[in-house]
């Protein structure tokens, strides 16, 4: 991502998602779309973003999701040493990251599942 533009990692079968997204549209918000589950963050991407929402991967992490249930992920631990484990299985599995995400032009970021986290960015 570039310096000084706003991105939501989007699923357009999401309604929160699209949600969001009609949301910095009516707001006249000019943003760059990503496509996270076409277009997957690499492990870099989600160090990144998970320093900006000030999160911890497995905060941003679907665990009800079919895949995560098979993987196990609730159960796994959440330490400074099972850090990377956690990144890299969202990088693998891009459905268990959290929906949407909005990244503002001067670098902070909400996960905006809810309006109030979306007004705090718009």
């Amino acid at each position: 991502m570039t310096s000084g533009q706003v991105q939501i990692w989007h699923n357009p079968r999401c309604s929160k998602s699209r949600a969001a997204k009609t949301a910095l549209d009516e707001a006249g918000v000019n943003y760059i779309e990503r496509r996270y589950l076409e277009d997957p963050p690499t492990t870099d991407d989600l160090r990144a973003v998970l320093a900006q929402l000030g999160l911890e991967p497995w905060d941003i992490t679907r665990t009800a999701e079919p895949d995560a249930k098979q993987l196990g992920v609730s159960g796994w631990s959440r330490t400074a040493a099972d850090r990377e484990q956690w990144i890299e299985t969202l990088a693998a599995n891009p459905t268990l990251i959290q929906r949407p995400i909005v990244v503002t032009a001067d670098g902070r970021a909400v996960v905006a599942r809810d309006e109030q986290a979306l007004k705090s960015v718009l």
